[in-house]
């Protein structure tokens, strides 16, 4: 019996191996690195100079630093110029005002950032608006917010640029097929549903609140997964040949998992995104496209 249940589990992970793509966010994103750095020596070769992103971090948080010290080393590792500037959490909300005008009018900052989650004090919504839509290369200004909505050039949330890179390396024809976006908040969901319509996609945003999210998810051919549910999406969730693509990082007793149950969703997916080493280096790899992208936008002006 011992030896038929391994027999299984092998036969079963080639099984898996074989009919489902693992889709590789650390290698998506390394190769989408490379091709930066090639157009960072071209812009330097052009232009005498060279993009540059400026990262506001407040506070001591462990999670924000670990994602502005990757953040730093992906910019380094493309040629970009790269400064982060920390600010205690006791900092004064008009400190971070004043520091983004004077970035805002700095001819060598092409993007800047300032790190997720801010102190309570700090008005999140007053920061994003003073960055200014031309540096905002998080994609959050109401500015770029309506230029997404209406298909104009603008900078596009990182996160959801991501997902769809990685959707579009599975299947570059995504005309007429059903998406599915589990999460509808403005960084992931809403900007991600506005990248599908673009494909001609049918799109339904869907949420923790919605009826019958089960059978919503089953008529999906692509499903992307932003609630901040741990294993939300189950393999009875998702029908055969389904691009799944899993935002979700979540601390559970078993470790960090996504919204989606891999090897449940795995054995029913075409592709399907892990957690980690998905999503989470491709929106690093897009922030860096984006600051580029800004410092282009710039030159033409």
């Amino acid at each position: 019996m011992v030896y038929r249940n391994v027999y299984e589990a092998v036969l079963g992970t080639i099984n898996f191996l074989i009919n489902m793509i693992l889709i590789d966010g650390k290698k998506e994103a390394a190769d989408l690195r490379g091709e930066l750095r090639g157009e960072v020596l071209k812009l330097k070769s052009e232009h005498n100079k060279i993009p540059g992103l400026t990262v506001i971090l407040i506070g001591d948080l462990t999670p924000s630093q670990i994602y502005v010290r990757n953040k730093e080393k992906a910019a380094n590792e493309v040629g970009l110029k790269s400064e982060v500037i920390k600010y205690p959490d006791s900092v004064e909300e008009k400190t971070i005002l004043d520091k983004i005008k004077e970035l805002n009018i700095d001819d060598s900052v092409s993007g800047i950032l300032v790190q997720l989650p801010l102190p309570k004090h700090i008005n999140k919504q007053h920061v994003i608006e003073t960055i200014s839509p031309d540096k905002d290369v998080d994609g959050l200004h109401p500015m770029n917010v309506g230029n997404l909505s209406s298909g104009y050039q603008g900078s596009i949330p990182c996160t959801p640029l991501g997902c769809y890179f990685l959707i579009k390396k599975v299947e570059p024809n995504l005309r007429g097929k059903k998406a599915v976006m589990v999460g509808r908040s403005n960084l992931n969901g809403k900007a991600m549903a506005q990248l599908l319509l673009q494909e001609d996609c049918t799109v339904t945003i869907t949420h923790s609140k919605t009826k019958d999210l089960q059978g919503e998810c089953l008529e999906a051919d692509v499903i992307v997964a932003a609630v901040g549910i741990p294993e939300l999406i189950k393999g009875d969730w998702v029908k055969k040949d389904t691009i799944v693509i899993d935002v979700g990082i979540n601390k559970t007793e078993n470790g960090i998992v996504g919204d989606v149950k891999f090897d449940e969703v795995s054995k029913v997916a075409k592709a399907l995104t892990p957690v980690p080493g998905g999503v989470g280096p491709m929106t690093i790899a897009c922030l860096l496209k984006n600051t580029i992208e800004c410092f282009k936008r710039a030159q033409k002006k």
